[in-house]
């Protein structure tokens, strides 16, 4: 739904539905737009590493390599919005420092304005699509609930994907060049270059991925609690006899991933609330419901707690526990609280139980606090947002083919890695946060050097 690189951990930033097309004069001369086909290439999966955590970082992110030669950046995994896009240099007018060097696009990667992928990306955001000329680039602008913003030109480059049939393809894919962003602090060191948009409209990198005939339109993560997991495209993967599935429904706030409206119950009793519209958002790290559930879960929630634990006050979330002596984990509170289940009517009837390891996070000042937030407080409303937290240590899957949404529980921390399967072995390396800035340099190079190398021997040219 979010960029996450520069917001507070667990705080979405709810996208606001805009795009304006800003004067051409803005950057540089428009040129050649369209996508380029990758001749002979057959649908296969790929799967990446993903790094990060709820808490204390609050979000997973991914590594790509994009241009050529390939280039390594960090992008913020978001199903909840379709354009991938990298802070750049166009030159850039305000941009948060990043791990890597920013971007920088040439002019024969602009798309024009009359480009159809322009107008598919003016289109998710508002509806309409007006070229003043033919030769005018493809402008936008994202405006976010906290009243940060970016503004980009749309573009093209190679993104170099190893595939589990052992390829190399390189396609040529359009994404946002952001070169002024008023979010987040341009002091500190952001943990991501940009946001990987897996949503369902056509500019998305997945609809992208599927027009080229590299991949099926099937998208899945799933999130260690641990920290890291995988993140994969195509369906190689996906245990479909095994998964609990939900068709997916066509949501009222825009292409979000919906499997349609639930019940809510706690402790195996109904909190009797209307049914909550939900969509699933790895751009959100908590889970947030509208008042109505949220209210009626934190009453039950507290009716039902023993003496062993006191309410205080904590700066990491709303609503926190102390014990008789500092929680070390989850494990040790997750006793005393009780499973939250989503009941969905979508069709089939579908289940998601949520433990308590899935709602709860224990902060670095030894309390269990409350990752389910009040979503009303951030500007959602009515939108009922299931996050990271309660998505962790669950293949999720999207399946655009089918047009359903599937998760079963799996050990996300052993990322699949066999004969048919790869993407992640050699040509990355796994950063931590606290080297992020050590990681741009030489180590980088490292990383990436195998896929670099590889890229020249794989299809897609």
């Amino acid at each position: 739904m979010a960029a996450g690189w520069a917001q507070p951990a667990g705080l979405v930033l709810l996208l606001v539905l805009l795009a304006a097309v800003v004067p051409a004069a803005r950057a540089d001369k428009p040129a050649r737009g369209g996508l380029a086909t990758v001749a002979g290439a057959d649908e296969s999966s790929a799967v990446f590493p993903l790094y990060g955590d709820v808490y204390p970082h609050g979000l997973y992110y991914v590594a790509m390599s994009i241009g050529n030669p390939p280039r390594p950046y960090f992008l913020d995994v978001d199903t909840g919005s379709d354009l991938t896009w990298l802070q750049c240099d166009a030159p850039c007018v305000s941009c948060s420092k990043v791990p890597h060097p920013l971007y920088r696009p040439t002019k024969n990667k602009l798309v024009p304005c009359v480009d159809q992928m322009c107008a598919a990306l003016h289109g998710s955001l508002t509806g309409r699509h007006k070229c003043d000329s033919p030769q005018q680039q493809c402008d936008y602008e994202i405006r976010y609930a906290d009243q940060g913003s970016s503004l980009g030109v749309l573009v093209t480059d190679s993104f170099a994907l190893r595939l589990a049939n052992s390829s190399i393809v390189r396609p040529s894919l359009a994404f946002g060049c952001g070169y002024d962003q008023q979010v987040g602090s341009s002091t500190e060191v952001a943990p991501t270059d940009g946001v990987l948009g897996l949503g369902s409209g056509s500019v998305s990198l997945l609809s992208q991925l599927k027009q080229h005939g590299i991949t099926k339109n099937v998208v899945g993560h799933c999130l260690s609690t641990r920290g890291g997991g995988f993140l994969f495209f195509g369906d190689d993967l996906v245990p479909y006899s095994r998964a609990t599935w939900a068709p997916m429904a066509r949501s009222a706030f825009r292409n979000y991933y919906s499997p349609g409206s639930a019940s809510l119950y706690f402790g195996g009793r109904s909190l009797g609330v209307r049914p909550m519209e939900v969509v699933f958002d790895s751009g959100s790290s908590f889970t947030y419901f509208a008042a109505q559930p949220y209210q009626a879960l934190v009453a039950a929630i507290k009716g039902d707690l023993s003496k062993n634990l006191k309410e205080v006050p904590d700066r990491s979330l709303p609503l926190c526990w102390k014990g008789k002596k500092p929680f070390k984990s989850v494990l040790d509170v997750k006793k005393e609280f009780k499973s939250v289940v989503l009941s969905f009517s979508n069709g089939k009837k579908s289940l998601m139980e949520i433990p308590p390891e899935n709602y709860l996070i224990v902060t670095k000042y030894g309390n269990a606090c409350l990752g389910i937030l009040n979503g009303s407080e951030v500007g959602l409303k009515d939108l009922n947002i299931v996050g990271d937290i309660t998505m962790q240590d669950q293949m999720v899957i999207y399946d655009n083919e089918r047009g359903q949404i599937g998760w079963i529980r799996a050990p996300c921390d052993r990322i699949p890695n066999d004969n048919t399967i790869h993407g992640f072995e050699e040509g990355y390396c796994w950063p931590q946060f606290p080297n992020i800035i050590a990681y741009q340099n030489a180590e980088s190079a490292v990383c990436y050097s195998s896929i670099t190398k590889m890229s020249d021997k794989g299809k897609g040219h």
